[in-house]
């Protein structure tokens, strides 16, 4: 086991309890590498490469290694994966553009933590193949249909949340590739046509109002940033937030979720709010275990946990990300929140002869 990186965020949490919660993580990670949602539960490639994340800050980073070895002996010729895997094999075969760019993220993390060139090489063509899988889902407009059929069928819309975590996704991969020395000016291209849609055409998404990733991801994801972020965030606040208790997936059903919650703190970091970032963080706390676990979410007022009381890695990994964001001790703590982390989003205005994206 390496070193790892947690830090206290002081009075909230300790870093020996942050280290415990990813050991708890690790403890559920099958032999093949995959980390499922739960014992006995499927993992996806977006919170499984969220898992890893958490792994490589709490010094496991044989672990994670073993997930990124996962997530190459299941990647299908086309560059993709299917939504859910279970131990023996796949649950759900549809092919989830965010998932598979998400692997773009996991892979520039790794970079960011260990600087390890031989293994940032010998990922790149998986991450490479990704993105090209993912990019043929881009429309002329800019935005990202969501999924692929098994069959190779698109689906025939876009996600706002989905298409914001590609964004980010695909600065990550941009950045991989100009480390290695790979020029991909058309996955620069593709990024800025997609931070361009998110942040001027809302309408190209598909109307998902109620829910809170609609609200804060195009934030969290870098395409809406500045003041221009701080008044998206502040706008809803109230519409999505519970005092005291922290983020409700739906704005008018009383399910708060840490995830969601310490998603949304990064994002007010990211702008520049951070005693909301941090009174946020500490709400998610409420539902952290004895067993240094987190449960995935809880219904109000009646505070019964769910879905049926389930505790989840992908919620315990979000709240250690949070708590690296917040107290900077990573090398990589600032990719969620420091938008000078990876190659800034070129101005399309100025790039009226460059290459159509895929």
């Amino acid at each position: 086991m390496s070193e790892h990186h947690l830090r206290d965020v002081a009075g909230i949490v300790t870093g020996a309890e942050l280290k415990a919660t990813v050991d708890a993580i690790a403890e559920w990670q099958l032999e093949s590498g995959m980390v499922p949602w739960f014992p006995g539960g499927h993992a996806d490639t977006w919170n499984h490469t969220e898992a890893l994340m958490a792994l490589m800050l709490g010094g496991h980073r044989a672990e994670a290694e073993l997930g990124f070895e996962w997530l190459r002996s299941a990647q299908r010729s086309d560059g993709s994966w299917h939504q859910y895997y279970v131990a023996d094999g796949v649950e759900q075969d549809k092919l989830d553009a965010n998932c598979c760019a998400y692997v773009a993220a996991g892979v520039w993390f790794h970079w960011l933590i260990h600087r390890d060139r031989g293994a940032l090489e010998s990922m790149w063509p998986m991450v490479e193949a990704a993105i090209d899988f993912v990019l043929e889902l881009q429309t002329p407009r800019g935005e990202i249909l969501w999924a692929r059929h098994a069959d190779g069928t698109p689906w025939s819309f876009a996600l706002l949340t989905g298409s914001s975590s590609i964004c980010h996704s695909l600065r990550c991969a941009v950045a991989i590739a100009g480390e290695l020395g790979h020029e991909r000016p058309d996955w620069e291209l593709s990024a800025a046509q997609l931070a361009r849609v998110i942040r001027d055409e809302p309408d190209a998404f598909a109307p998902k109002h109620r829910w809170a990733m609609d609200w804060y991801y195009p934030v969290l994801g870098g395409a809406i940033t500045g003041e221009e972020g701080r008044a998206r965030l502040n706008a809803r606040f109230d519409a999505f937030v519970t005092d005291g208790w922290g983020v409700r997936c739906v704005s008018d059903r009383p399910w708060i979720t840490a995830a969601e919650t310490c998603e949304c703190a990064m994002a007010h970091l990211l702008v520049g709010d951070r005693d909301r970032a941090i009174e946020m963080f500490s709400w998610a706390q409420r539902l952290r275990t004895a067993e240094d676990r987190y449960w995935t979410g809880i219904v109000l007022p009646d505070e019964v946990h769910f879905p049926g009381g389930e505790q989840s890695t992908y919620t315990a990994s979000a709240v250690i990300l949070a708590a690296d964001a917040i107290s900077g001790g990573s090398p990589a703590s600032g990719l969620f929140v420091d938008e000078h982390h990876f190659p800034a989003v070129i101005d399309t205005h100025q790039q009226s002869d460059a290459v159509e994206p895929s």
